[in-house]
């Protein structure tokens, strides 16, 4: 049986996955409801998947967040402690991750191959290059989008699907969360 991928990624109205700015994380709009669903996304056992880029930008994060910053959320340390691969050509192991493996080689052959021989949901939160490699060939089973109630047109940064193929989206499920931020869960296929 094939294993799912999930690409699972956050973004602003306007289709950015991150903001430069006066921004602080989750664009400052995380509530309870939306923590505490994103700690039941990560209780499952999965494998996660990194690009290089997300990789270094979460060792970055987390190493310059104390203990109590929110970079430490539960969910976050849960991700922290799932078992991970890092797709790069240049990172070499070991990792500053606690159950990270470094996989070489083309990306798209490296997770057709994990989603065949893994026992667990495959998952990657972030690496929006490599994702979207992985849609055009068609290994991304779920799109899972978080919706932040921003636009952040002038402070926007890395357009989660910039210079993506085309698709068509069924959408599979959807949630408010803290009456504000909407998570859709996507089917894609070419279109």
């Amino acid at each position: 049986m094939t294993a799912t991928y999930t690409f699972d990624v956050f973004s602003s109205l306007d289709g950015y996955g991150a903001a430069g700015g006066d921004w602080t994380g989750y664009w400052g709009k995380q509530g309870p409801e939306l923590l505490d669903h994103r700690l039941e996304l990560y209780r499952e056992e999965q494998r996660m998947v990194f690009g290089a880029t997300t990789y270094r930008a979460f060792v970055q994060m987390l190493a310059a967040g104390g203990e109590d910053s929110e970079v430490r959320d539960p969910w976050v340390t849960r991700m922290v402690h799932l078992p991970a691969t890092v797709l790069s050509t240049t990172l070499r192991e070991p990792l500053d991750w606690p159950d990270a493996t470094v996989a070489s080689g083309n990306a798209v052959d490296v997770v057709a191959r994990l989603k065949e021989e893994s026992p667990v949901p495959l998952r990657s939160h972030g690496s929006l290059s490599v994702n979207r490699a992985l849609m055009a060939a068609g290994l991304v089973d779920r799109v899972q989008v978080m919706i932040f109630p921003v636009i952040t047109g002038r402070t926007g940064l890395d357009p989660v699907f910039r210079g993506a193929a085309d698709f068509d989206l069924e959408l599979v499920e959807s949630r408010t969360l803290d009456g504000r931020t909407h998570e859709l869960v996507y089917r894609p296929t070419p279109h």
